[in-house]
């Protein structure tokens, strides 16, 4: 029925774990085919981080017997917002047209981060390291349209 009338689920661990509202059935929206992207929900969310939302999303889907690649979690924090939106013909990749909304990350902004990529041999590697011990510290800039709207102060 989702998938018929188009509507769309944004999977919102912090919201969900704080508000002890449930663990969400990834899995089951895949099957339904439901376009899905996550979510840090400003009314019930502990954290506007993605990195920290990420980090909750896996651990969610760890209690339910499921598993979240870090490819598709960053896809859940990117592109699959944007489809969940249906504004993936504007935003969400770099494909050429579309609105330049991004923030550039620093792997190795921490001692911790430095040490543990260190260790990582793969991109899929580095993606969960960087989704499990990342926050805010990460974030080096944000740029909004192409253009720089946030540089961090060292």
């Amino acid at each position: 029925m989702t998938k018929l009338c188009g509507a769309a689920m944004s999977f919102c661990p912090t919201s969900n774990l704080f508000l002890g509202s449930g663990l969400f059935d990834l899995a089951a929206a895949d099957r339904c085919g439901v376009r899905v992207g996550l979510g840090t929900d400003i009314g019930a969310g502990t954290s506007f981080s993605l990195l920290q939302t990420l980090n909750e999303a896996y651990k969610v889907l760890q209690l339910s017997g499921q598993s979240l690649t870090p490819e598709r979690a960053f896809y859940l924090a990117t592109l699959g917002g944007a489809r969940s939106l249906y504004l993936d013909d504007k935003i969400g990749s770099f494909a050429a047209g579309r609105e330049a909304d991004f923030v550039v990350l620093d792997p190795l902004a921490t001692p911790l981060l430095t040490h543990r990529m260190a260790h990582a041999t793969t991109l899929a590697e580095r993606l969960f390291v960087l989704m499990m011990l990342g926050d805010e510290r990460c974030v080096v800039a944000t740029h909004v349209l192409g253009e720089v709207a946030f540089t961090a102060r060292y």
